[in-house]
């Protein structure tokens, strides 16, 4: 059987990431925190080295500097271990002056690279998604059943089909019929795979494991420019496509609403994802940071990074990032606040127009995410807005009801966001 030393991970890290605005005002998608010090790169990458897939290629257009820096600091093989980490950069070439048209047509643009790698078999991964996956595993059901392409399905709720690419297998583990994102109920109703009232559909993960010669071929032979609502339907009719069941957690992490709601699932003791799993941890960058700091504040379900300081505070259902300064008095609820990317100074308190960097005295945050390097004066209050409100004012904004603080804000002392 072959060796996962044969494949190359490609993660498609390009996308606008428009659905976590104002997250990625100033970052990729892939670069937005997640459980107080990682990044949503981190996940794709750490499943990679698990499995001991060591070449690995990250695909990136918008706003990329924050996911090009973070790579470059936190993953550097030692020099013995033919591994890398590379970045694959949009580029305009003569011929051919566009950007990335999407994930197939990005692949597309990179096949010099990818035929550089010299592997049998590609990955293609999303940047945005939390999980644990046993990637050699995956890797053994396509060698075992001789396929050219892999899909990885997970068992959806019916409530949510339309979102995700649904499909069909037979009783041998291929993929008869694929449909991206289907929105007639008649339509639905013919992808129903499973005796589950609940969870009856089988949707696509956006995982795809590729022969590296089929891949290339598909991609020449085609102008495709998505995987999953061209590359993978079409291929179905010629290609030998299976499909890997997971049964294990997932989340797609494409909204504030989604993003929200998965930071808050991890403060919880009974969390469905850990990530101080000790066999296959997830990596990120190494920081040289003291322990956090609490005085007298009272804590509970907070998942806290390094490097805090927390006064007399009142915390719960929350996440604290690397950093953060929470002082006396402040009560937060079911918040996400970012921290910092710096201690503060007398030099960047100036410019930040004396308020202290991180939560002041006093203040009340309900429901919110607070973006990295905020600062927000003594008595700020911020209550979360109705379900389905929309509002954009610069500085801050509201998805979904769930306000969004940007990164490097000053809120002076006293504002008051909420209904």
């Amino acid at each position: 059987m072959p060796s996962t030393n044969e494949i190359l991970g490609l993660i498609l890290g390009g996308g606008r990431g428009a659905r976590l605005y104002p997250l990625t005002k100033l970052r990729a998608k892939p670069a937005v925190p997640i459980a107080g010090k990682y990044r949503l790169i981190d996940i794709p990458i750490s499943n990679c080295i698990n499995a001991g897939i060591h070449k690995i290629a990250v695909l990136t257009q918008f706003k990329s500097v924050s996911l090009h820096r973070h790579i470059a600091q936190a993953y550097a093989f030692d020099a013995f271990n033919r591994g890398w980490v590379q970045i694959l950069a949009a580029e305009q070439r003569s011929g051919d002056p566009e950007w990335y048209q999407g994930t197939a047509d990005a692949v597309r643009k990179q096949l010099l690279e990818i035929r550089a790698a010299d592997t049998a078999y590609t990955l293609v991964l999303a940047g945005d998604h939390l999980y644990r996956m046993d990637y050699d595993e995956l890797a053994a059901y396509h060698w075992e059943n001789n396929a050219e392409i892999t899909v990885a399905v997970q068992p959806v709720l019916r409530s949510e089909a339309a979102r995700f690419g649904l499909l069909k297998t037979e009783a041998d583990g291929r993929i008869s019929e694929f449909a991206e994102k289907p929105q007639d109920p008649a339509v639905l109703e013919r992808f129903v795979s499973r005796d589950d009232e609940a969870r009856p559909f089988l949707g696509s993960m956006g995982i795809y494991l590729f022969n590296t010669e089929v891949l290339v071929d598909l991609l020449e032979s085609t102008t495709d420019t998505d995987f999953g609502g061209e590359v993978i339907p079409h291929a179905i009719n010629t290609r030998r496509v299976f499909g890997y069941h997971f049964e294990g957690y997932w989340e797609d992490i494409g909204t504030i609403r989604s993003f929200y709601d998965t930071n808050l699932r991890l403060t919880r003791p009974d969390t469905p994802f850990k990530f101080n799993d000790p066999e296959d941890p997830i990596y990120t960058r190494a920081r040289f940071l003291p322990g956090s700091i609490v005085a007298g504040a009272m804590l509970e379900n907070v998942l806290m990074a390094d490097g805090c300081t927390i006064g007399r505070a009142e915390i719960h259902d929350s996440v604290v990032g690397l950093r953060s300064c929470i002082a006396d008095g402040a009560r937060i609820t079911r918040s996400i606040i970012m921290g910092a990317d710096y201690y503060d100074n007398p030099e960047a308190r100036a410019q930040g127009e004396g308020i202290p960097l991180g939560i002041g005295e006093n203040c009340q945050i309900e429901g919110a995410i607070i973006d990295k390097n905020v600062r927000a004066g003594g008595g700020v209050v911020i209550r979360a807005f109705p379900l389905g409100t929309e509002l954009d004012a610069g500085d801050w904004a509201v998805q979904d009801g769930i306000v969004v603080v940007a990164k490097g804000t000053v809120l002076q002392p006293g504002a008051y966001i909420g209904p």
